[in-house]
């Protein structure tokens, strides 16, 4: 055998070693919509101390480990609504997060309140879309970098593209622009490309739209890991051996998801993904349930009072939907209300009803407003849903949210309807119409 040959043979005999060598495992821990869920909810699933002890004892059973949260950590609860979203900041840093990405709720207190959970937060809490005129991220910091196993794994954090104007206003959007998510990642990942041995773009977006674009036009991009919507997959999506990964809201499951990196071909070469439940099985991180009972503590006095009681259990918000407007329109002496399903955010149980249980209905900050209209006026989202006279004159009652945002698809779809007439914060509303009643159907 000649030297040439030689060198050849020894070269293809090491070639499935060296394959070998370059795949490394990497578990990614992940949630999304935890929306200040502190305590485990009426069915005793989720809690913030059950999920810190998961994600405790997931890290413990495996070589590379991150834990990873797409967005909307705050905003669903009293403890949140009352003190603007700080607790649970707090509370976080508690429970092993290694990053984190902005979701469109974290806005709910404006773009100071960001400002200051940025502070807040011992982790990188990432917005890559939500830039000054400069293009400076709003957190400062569009990505992340994390070594661990040896892989270096770049996180892009994203967030919806329709941000502004249909989730949050002009106002507490304040200077700042939400530029495209399939664009904002392209940049990204072609910046760490070299840097990186896998990327991981983390995205509280759209999952059958931003998600699969990602997926499908960015091949640099090997896992999505995607926050938004509350419900979960069942099971994780794959196009061209690049994933995405989502797990129910409100902190009652958290994703597993095992990779086998290829660190030379900067590609997932296998995956395996399961949901864990949070529930009673697992026992409260003790750290996380005295922080959690402490804040806890300063808001039971003002929501955990009964006001009334309700003859049916509401599960599927769908059906609450009406019997909230009722009780808006009763309050304002509207003819009709009208409010979208995104802005219900739980259900009402069976049974005795306490203030809580309309806190974590209706836990934004939004005044009722009312208008005067004749039947011709009113947008499809409206007249689709109540019997209208085209010639007759209407007073209805929406939120000022809405009122705000009326051209997306999402609110009325409309523009121009002034409501001129501001009542009452529609939770209080709700909370004195039911205590008039005592029983609701």
């Amino acid at each position: 055998m000649t030297h040439g040959r030689l060198v050849i043979w020894l070269l293809l005999s090491l070639l499935p070693a060296f394959a070998q060598d370059s795949l490394r495992p990497l578990t990614i821990l992940h949630s999304n919509d935890l929306h200040a869920h502190l305590v485990p909810d009426e069915r005793d699933r989720g809690g913030f101390a059950r999920l810190a002890t998961a994600v405790k004892r997931e890290k413990a059973n495996c070589s590379a480990c991150l834990y990873l949260n797409a967005g909307d950590l705050v905003q669903g609860t009293p403890v949140s609504t009352i003190f603007n979203g700080t607790p649970v900041y707090e509370i976080a840093n508690l429970m092993g997060l290694d990053v984190s990405t902005l979701g469109n709720h974290e806005f709910d207190y404006g773009w100071r309140g960001v400002l200051e959970f940025k502070r807040m937060a011992r982790y990188p809490l990432l917005s890559a879309n939500v830039v000054d005129d400069d293009g400076k991220s709003i957190t400062g910091q569009p990505y992340a970098i994390k070594t661990v196993g040896g892989i270096r794994v770049g996180i892009i954090g994203v967030v919806l593209e329709n941000l502004v104007g249909s989730m949050v206003t002009a106002q507490q959007a304040g200077q700042y622009k939400v530029r495209p998510v399939v664009e904002t990642v392209r940049k990204y990942a072609a910046e760490l490309r070299d840097r990186t041995d896998i990327i991981i773009a983390l995205g509280h977006i759209r999952d059958r739209e931003e998600v699969a674009a990602i997926l499908s036009e960015l091949p640099e991009v090997a896992v999505v890991v995607a926050g938004h919507n509350h419900r979960g997959y069942r099971e994780m999506m794959n196009t061209g051996g690049r994933l995405g990964v989502l797990v129910d809201g409100y902190g009652v499951e958290l994703g597993r998801l095992d990779l086998k990196v290829d660190v030379v071909a900067k590609n997932v070469r296998s995956a395996e993904w399961k949901k864990i439940a949070i529930n009673k099985r697992i026992p409260p991180d003790a750290a996380v349930e005295r922080l959690v009972s402490t804040w806890e503590a300063k808001v039971t006095k003002i929501v955990d009072m009964p006001i009334g009681e309700s003859k049916t259990g509401y599960t599927d918000r769908a059906k609450l939907r009406p019997l909230l407007e009722k009780a808006m329109a009763e309050q304002t002496g509207a003819d009709f209300a009208w409010i979208n399903l995104g802005n219900i955010r739980d259900d009402l149980p069976q049974g005795k009803i306490l203030a809580r249980h309309i806190w974590n209905i209706l836990p934004f900050d939004n005044y009722l407003v009312t208008g005067k209209f004749k039947g011709s006026q009113l947008p499809k989202a409206i007249t689709g849903r109540y019997p209208v006279d085209p010639n007759r004159e209407y007073t209805v009652t929406t939120t000022d949210f809405t009122m705000a945002n009326q051209a997306s698809p999402e609110q009325l779809g409309t523009t121009g309807l002034v409501f001129p007439n501001t009542g009452p914060l529609e939770r209080d509303a709700v909370i004195e119409w039911i205590k008039k009643k005592k029983v609701v159907p």
